[in-house]
């Protein structure tokens, strides 16, 4: 009698879990938008979420692939749990096949601006479609890890810039995040702190050298005076993205007096994600530290709207 309880109680958790978890969204279905069948939004409903927060969450992996389990669905679960509704963006990244073979030196394939198109496409989706998610409009950020940390900080810098119009899409969602948090990101194109292989994958083989596109996509050089709240942490053991990358951030956003909190762990390394397993305890606590920061934030109806 326990066991056929137990199963059935294992049962609807399975089916609540599933329900609260829909079916991926196809974003650029009906538009002739390059490799655009690879992009999809996946929902993640909070059951019950008061102050109609949304998170368009972007994984991470050096804009050649995306970390979609540890930082991407398993952040919003996370996040989901904690009473906020999640999407997680599977934007185009650069791929296995041009990180092995080069071949973007013959063929453009997937670089910039897709992935901030991508991004911007997210926005407006989930702004066009708040009613239907219960969410607020006006309370839509995004949060990103590593190089979905440059691309979440670049849909904040660059939110004057209308991608979508040269995609055929006409809308009056406002393109720049509520607010946003660089999680361990990319933040520079510039040597000596530069990720280089995140450099090749989002400029390309031609371009990952060209000084005028190195300029435009270091962030700290663009912080516009419209720039949204941020929520900046990285560690500074981090193996993979110098840790500089967020100082330089942190020092941007404090001369052009923008609204951020920037914590730097010591230990923690790269990659964690959500997880509770991966990264140190230390480096662990940044997610109550966002959960108290983004709760506290105000954020005033209309603030991002074109209306």
């Amino acid at each position: 009698m326990i066991k056929g309880k137990a199963l059935v109680f294992g049962l609807l958790l399975l089916f609540f879990g599933q329900a609260l978890a829909q079916e991926s969204i196809p974003l650029w279905e009906g538009y002739h938008v390059p490799h655009g069948k690879q992009v999809t939004l996946t929902p993640y409903l909070a059951d019950s979420n008061e102050m109609g927060l949304a998170i368009i969450v972007c994984p991470g992996g050096s804009y050649f692939w995306l970390d979609e389990k540890t930082e991407g669905d398993g952040v919003a679960q996370w996040l989901q749990k904690n009473g906020i509704s999640a999407f997680v963006l599977r934007y185009r990244a650069a791929g296995f096949g041009a990180f092995f073979w080069h071949h973007r030196a013959i063929f453009r394939g997937k670089q910039y601006p897709d992935m901030l198109i991508d991004a911007q496409r997210a926005l407006q989706w989930v702004r066009e479609h708040a009613e239907e998610y219960k969410i607020d409009p006006n309370k839509v950020g995004m949060m990103g890890f590593s190089a979905g940390g440059h691309l979440v900080m670049s849909a904040a810098c660059f939110n004057e810039t209308n991608f979508l119009k040269e995609n055929g899409i006409d809308t009056e969602a406002s393109l720049c995040p509520a607010f946003v948090a660089p999680i361990y990101p990319v933040v520079t194109m510039h040597e000596p702190y530069v990720h280089k292989r995140s450099r090749r994958a989002l400029l390309g083989e031609k371009q990952q050298h060209n000084p005028t596109m190195i300029d435009s996509l270091s962030l700290e050089q663009h912080i516009p005076t419209d720039c949204p709240p941020v929520f900046l942490i990285n560690c500074a053991d981090d193996p993979v993205v110098d840790y500089h990358n967020s100082i330089l951030l942190d020092s941007a956003l404090t001369v052009n007096n923008i609204s951020h909190q920037y914590i730097r762990y010591y230990t923690g390394g790269h990659g964690f994600g959500a997880s509770e397993e991966k990264g140190t305890p230390e480096c662990r606590a940044w997610k109550n530290e966002f959960l108290n920061w983004v709760r506290s934030l105000s954020l005033s109806k209309g603030r991002h709207d074109n209306n």
